[in-house]
């Protein structure tokens, strides 16, 4: 059902929010995730203003592509209008269809679900790990126990259809056991497309992987430069690859599948996804101040951990890749699952003008998404009924991270 109004603004109140979402900065409020705007932001977006290269072509565009894929240590990026276009051109390059299976994890923003939708494809849910990222144990048991190889494809037993990708994301910085899943694909002919929206900057720690970027690994890696993610471009993503042919085909489809650009040819039908100039500008300055961001939320990280030690109902949750995450949002979790107690806790912060949120409603449990597989998800539950993120934005001062951690404290004496 839609919102009433009243609904509404009791639902954008407990995230400390006006109505129309805007944050509402005169009551003193520590937002959850807000925009970092240091260095060039404004000089850039002045140069394509003035130069009137606004629109979707530009060579902010391919600065932006070029600087990234030179900061990721791989040969091409394509910047697109969102994390979200980013995984249905990937989807529609490697050949997801109507009846093809996806598998995906429960607990994840819903965007990396719709995607999978958009081709008519089905997706499969998957359990969390420890570290709330997909459960690569309960993804091979699926593919060991409930399908069979022929030829060269994968198709599971009970439906027959065809088990064309994974989708791993790296919830909230964290890493999913890509090592793991990168073997399984090999073995079952899988396609993987890695949701790295939440973990720009991050390096894994795995032995075949040290080093290597988050969003790297897969055949194609996406990100997404949302106006709460460690970089942002207001609203707009890019899909990575070090596979020429993977990115000459995923840009020719972002922008409109254009053969001849003169006459209107067109071959295929593609998709109105390029990244405009103006988008571009911000992204490049805000690239620039990626590895200083990244140093910020290991620090701030550190410092809630230390001050939150001592709390007897709960604590931060640890990232499993360690200092190489770039900690993009902070977990506190109660230590038993309690619904009621984490709502209690959100209403207490708000009330002294925190932001905080739950972490997202399951997939697997929400209405469009019930009528699909969804393998035992209990893990997954059990994290929605703890969890909490808190303040995590760059610019987040001491003395704001103090009175988050004192409100912290003060709840479970209260």
């Amino acid at each position: 059902m839609y919102l009433l109004a009243r609904d509404l603004d009791i639902s954008m109140r407990m995230q400390g929010l006006e109505i129309g979402g805007i944050p509402n900065m005169g009551d003193g409020l520590i937002c959850l995730s807000v925009p970092n705007f240091c260095g060039n932001e404004r000089k850039y977006v002045d140069e394509a203003i003035d130069t009137e290269w606004v629109s979707t072509a530009g060579a902010f565009i391919g600065r932006f592509e070029t600087e990234m894929a030179r900061k990721l240590e791989i040969s091409q990026a394509c910047a697109c209008q969102s994390g979200t276009a980013g995984l249905h051109l990937c989807l529609r390059h490697f050949g997801v269809g109507a009846g093809d299976l996806v598998l995906v994890p429960t607990l994840t923003f819903i965007a990396s679900i719709n995607a999978v939708l958009y081709q008519s494809a089905e997706p499969v849910f998957f359990d969390c790990d420890d570290h709330m990222c997909i459960n690569a144990d309960q993804v091979e048991a699926y593919l060991r126990h409930e399908c069979r190889i022929e030829g060269e494809k994968t198709v599971e037993i009970a439906s027959g259809k065809t088990v064309k990708a994974v989708i791993p994301v790296h919830v909230f910085g964290d890493f999913c056991d890509m090592a793991h899943l990168m073997r399984l694909a090999e073995e079952y002919h899988l396609v993987v497309i890695e949701d790295a929206t939440e973990s720009l900057g991050g390096t894994f720690t795995q032995k075949e992987y040290v080093g290597r970027y988050a969003g790297t690994v897969g055949h194609a890696g996406v990100l997404s430069f949302n106006g709460n993610k460690i970089i942002t471009t207001g609203g707009g993503g890019m899909v990575v690859s070090s596979d020429a042919a993977v990115m000459e085909h995923i840009r020719y489809l972002s922008q409109q599948a254009k053969d001849d650009a003169l006459y209107s040819v067109h071959e295929e039908y593609g998709y109105n996804y390029r990244m405009t100039n103006l988008q571009a500008a911000l992204g490049l300055a805000q690239l620039e101040e990626l590895d200083a961001f990244v140093e910020i939320k290991l620090r701030n990280y550190k410092r809630y951990c230390e001050k939150l030690e001592g709390c007897s109902y709960g604590g931060m949750l640890p990232f499993g890749g360690g200092e190489a995450s770039n900690h993009w949002f902070y977990s506190f979790a109660l230590q038993e699952p309690d619904a009621a107690k984490r709502d209690r806790l959100m209403r207490y912060l708000d009330e002294r003008h925190i932001q905080v949120r739950p972490i997202w409603k399951l997939n697997h449990t929400q209405t469009p998404f019930r009528k699909y597989r969804a393998m035992d998800c209990g893990r997954a539950g059990s994290f929605y009924d703890r969890v909490i993120n808190i303040p995590c934005s760059t610019n987040l001062t001491e003395e704001q991270q103090n009175r988050v951690c004192e409100a912290l404290l003060a709840f479970e004496k209260g």
